[in-house]
């Protein structure tokens, strides 16, 4: 081996001697959160002015429920499902039409997906955040009329109250298959492209929904289906939320 080989080899040799003399020194320690740890006053006072600003627009009152709305209260649809299904649609639908000159046809949203209940008393925009505290968005699938057809198969076997707007009608027989599903009181045609519009994560395939593949185009709307709900809170006074017909069993 020449002088420099060896001179090389001693350099490598000092440079991993070192790493490894660096790495066994490296020590942890665990830092428990609880009440022992003191908060930075210094910290609190800068991020304080922008909390008040965050609670107050968080608290204020953009409309008012006569009722407590839960997601248990039915089986196949609630008045919680229902409204939200129908604010996607009623704000969904203008910004859907202005992208694309069609009009949507009906909403599909999860049961899961709703998050908390809406109390008697004052809406703010609190509540809105706690109902939908996810960053979902709307998206809109163009779904040919046998891929509708799996999608009620699919709400027939869950005998979950997903909701879904008024535009759709599904009837359940007494075995709970399909007895009848129009849309817009229309017989569903298995030729026809429908546009449905749900939430990105549905759109993923959650909750085992993959019946939005392959389709006909995919639109998104760029609007959180929580800001939806804001919109459309602030556009009522008091809300009037109701269990219908538009998903039962007979």
């Amino acid at each position: 081996m020449s002088i420099k080989h060896l001179l090389n080899l001693c350099v490598l040799l000092l440079i991993f001697s070192c790493a490894s003399s660096e790495i066994s020194k490296i020590e942890g320690k665990r830092l428990d959160i609880d009440a022992t740890l003191k908060t930075d006053q210094a910290i609190d006072d800068f991020i304080k002015p922008y909390r008040l600003h965050i609670n107050k627009d968080m608290d204020s009152v953009i409309s008012y429920a006569p009722e407590t709305y839960s997601k248990t209260d039915g089986k196949f649809n609630t008045a919680i499902g229902n409204f939200m299904a129908d604010a996607v649609y009623a704000e969904g639908n203008p910004v859907f039409k202005k992208q694309t000159q069609k009009d949507l046809d009906f909403v599909l949203l999860n049961y899961g997906g709703i998050r908390s209940i809406i109390s008697k008393g004052n809406i703010t925009t609190r509540t809105a955040y706690g109902v939908m505290p996810f960053e979902n968005s709307v998206v809109v699938a163009g779904l040919k009329g046998t891929q509708i057809m799996e999608m009620t198969e699919y709400l027939s076997r869950g005998k979950r109250a997903h909701p879904i707007s008024k535009q759709l009608q599904l009837t359940l027989d007494e075995n709970g298959k399909v007895k009848s599903a129009t849309i817009h009181g229309a017989p569903i045609d298995e030729n026809k492209t429908y546009y449905v519009a749900t939430n990105d994560y549905l759109y993923d395939g959650g909750d085992g929904m993959t019946f939005f593949h392959p389709n006909e185009g995919l639109y998104v709307l760029n609007y959180k289906i929580r800001n939806i709900l804001i919109d459309h809170f602030k556009k009522y006074d008091t809300i009037n939320p109701k269990r219908d017909q538009r998903f039962i069993k007979l």
